[in-house]
């Protein structure tokens, strides 16, 4: 019999929206449309009445001229009560959406809330330019446009270098040569390839219907964009984007992972809750995929050390989920996880925390990850638990780890259980 515990958190309910590419089908929604079109979905997978939704927290990056409190937008989107949902939005640049699951979960366990949501989302197609000196007017000379992608997402705020110079860096410590970094991106576009046409995104994903204007009917979007795009050839012939000194350099923008737009979504309730729903024969257990949080975890290094973030947290969130025991002596992760799922930030992210890790790469992004199927900063976190739970699903496994990495020199982890 399942033991459901009344103050413990699970997830019921999954979804996210296609992942369009940058300035792609997807460019029409703005991050908060993005966020509620992905909790629409999740909320109708979770048989949770919307109106019980009592607090969502909402990962997102790039905020700018989004309005006032984008948490709110989305769930007012979403069709949430508006006398009562409380919304909170969190920036923890590629780990915000993680970070939204992680605090919706320590709000049930702290029992302020039977009902909460997660959602992450960005429209990198949609971020501003900014004018710093127009606000009070420029007094001499030529003045700057500042791309807010580039500054607010993809700019090492400490020394003012793009993101991929650490990535860079990662590769010659882990003698990661660009053939290696070419295979892994390959392989990330081809289980994405692979995963759609076999449906395994099919119960994911959020049919989007996208507005044409002029008379023109809606563009149904039902797949992510990215992996049509994939060429394994041109993929290995394109330059290194972040070359040394003497001109060389790995990390290529086939081997990267692509700005995007998208959102995801996760509906969490307390056991008591989820006792409540069973009970009244809304959710029957043995057909309706539950997944407990069982941890999370949290890591920090120095900024450009960003990268190998992931598994330090991992760690973290694992020791926690199972009581010390991963910590012990001679313990292997393999002993106590059964797939993780890693945002490729950059293909060397993957192998690097795979290494530190000491994880089968063939259980790591079992469906592909974001070099093959793109990165929206503030969605990334929350799409890769919803990626886990449907993996978890699929292949009738129990445990699960999910890390993602941040600028700053962070990485948010969560464990999850299916029950």
């Amino acid at each position: 019999m399942v033991q459901i515990a009344p103050t413990d958190a699970y997830i019921v309910g999954a979804a996210r929206t296609p992942v369009g590419t940058f300035g792609g089908s997807m460019a029409k929604f703005t991050a908060t449309q993005l966020g509620s079109l992905a909790l629409k979905g999740a909320l109708e997978k979770s048989k949770v009445s919307v109106d019980d939704v009592e607090e969502i927290y909402f990962g997102n990056v790039m905020s700018a001229n989004l309005g006032q409190n984008p948490a709110r937008q989305v769930a007012l989107g979403a069709g949430c009560d508006k006398n009562k949902v409380v919304g909170t939005t969190v920036n923890k640049v590629c780990a915000s959406g993680m970070k939204a699951v992680t605090l919706a979960a320590q709000s049930i366990r702290l029992g302020e809330v039977h009902v909460a949501v997660a959602v992450g989302a960005e429209s990198m197609s949609n971020v501003p330019y900014y004018i710093p000196s127009a606000r009070f007017g420029a007094k001499f000379g030529s003045q700057k446009i500042v791309d807010g992608l580039e500054t607010d997402g993809l700019l090492d705020a400490y020394n003012q270098t793009a993101m991929g110079y650490a990535a860079e860096s990662t590769a010659a410590e882990f003698t990661s040569s660009r053939e290696d970094q070419d295979e892994f991106a390959i392989a990330s576009y081809q289980k994405a390839i692979d995963a759609t046409a076999s449906g395994k995104f099919a119960n994911e994903i959020v049919a989007t219907e996208v507005p044409q204007g002029r008379g023109k009917p809606a563009l149904l979007i039902t797949s992510d964009e990215e992996p049509a795009k994939f060429n394994a050839d041109k993929l290995r012939k394109l330059r290194p984007v972040f070359p040394a000194a003497d001109g060389f350099g790995s990390v290529t923008a086939g081997n990267a992972s692509a700005l995007s737009d998208g959102g995801a979504a996760l509906v969490l309730v307390s056991g008591a809750r989820l006792q409540q729903l069973i009970d009244a024969g809304t959710i029957d257990i043995s057909t309706h995929n539950v997944f407990r949080v069982a941890a999370s975890g949290e890591a920090e290094q120095i900024p450009e050390r960003f990268t190998t973030s992931p598994a330090p947290a991992i760690r973290k969130a694992l020791s926690r989920a199972t009581a010390g025991e991963s910590d012990k002596e001679g313990a292997s992760i393999r002993d106590f996880v059964d797939y993780v799922e890693l945002n490729e930030a950059f293909s060397v992210v993957g192998i690097a925390n795979a290494k530190l890790l000491d994880f089968p790469l063939d259980r790591i992004n079992v469906n592909g990850g974001a070099v093959g199927i793109g990165h929206p900063l503030g969605c990334s976190g929350a799409r890769i638990i919803v990626a886990l739970c449907t993996i978890l699903a699929q292949n009738d496994a129990r445990r699960g780890a999910a890390g993602v990495c941040n600028g700053g020199g962070g990485a948010s982890a969560v464990i999850i259980e299916r029950i």
